[in-house]
């Protein structure tokens, strides 16, 4: 679920920020609130090597944000830096998307799986013909299509090197932000280490 939307909509309401305190209890009551995920998911799994269950972590945690009342989908500023790259639906960044950007939930899906798609050829390419469990691959997917660091990330040499164990452990080192730690990249890494290391033996 993606967070920024219902925190930016809380602190609209309240006409104030948060505290820490009040940050931990919002996201403890979204923690505990088990969205059913299932209504949301995209017409079609792309096929290019990702599986439905590595689709919808890259959904799951990217959300297709933020809805107008009109049902619409307008781009937002990134939650680390307070503006580029602006984003828009599940998580779509470029140069086509700025302040101001407006969609239809066909277009945020459609762009999903062009997204996911391209991701997916770039993990490919980076790791070669080394050996790679489907859950491992979809991970790194999702770590890539939120990071766009395939290519120079340590994680990824450690995969090609077989160093499985590192690689996963390596997950965890990228959570930061606009130079903060964010709870929602640090729950997003742990699951995604999770499924790589569902994998392991």
């Amino acid at each position: 679920m993606h967070r920024k939307p219902i925190f930016d909509a809380v602190r609209r309401l309240l006409g104030r920020g948060f505290s820490q305190r009040e940050v931990e209890a919002l996201d403890a009551a979204l923690d505990r609130s088990g969205e059913n995920l299932a209504q949301d998911r995209a017409p079609s799994a792309p096929s290019c090597g990702v599986s439905p269950a590595g689709l919808q972590l890259i959904m799951q945690f990217e959300g297709c944000a933020f809805q107008r009342p009109d049902g619409l989908y307008e781009a937002y500023p990134d939650p680390g830096t307070g503006g580029a790259p602006w984003t828009i639906g599940w998580g779509a960044t470029g140069a086509d998307i700025t302040p101001g950007t407006v969609w239809t939930k066909a277009q945020c899906d459609a762009r999903l799986e062009t997204d996911v798609a391209a991701h997916a050829r770039e993990v490919h390419d980076a790791l070669g013909d080394c050996p790679t469990s489907q859950a491992q691959f979809d991970a790194l997917v999702s770590f890539h299509y939120n990071t766009g660091a395939i290519h120079r990330a340590t994680l990824t040499r450690l995969h090609r090197e077989g160093h499985y164990e590192g690689a996963a452990n390596e997950f965890a080192r990228w959570r930061y932000a606009g130079g903060r730690v964010l709870k929602g990249l640090v729950r997003r890494r742990r699951e995604e280490a999770k499924l790589y290391r569902s994998a392991l033996p």
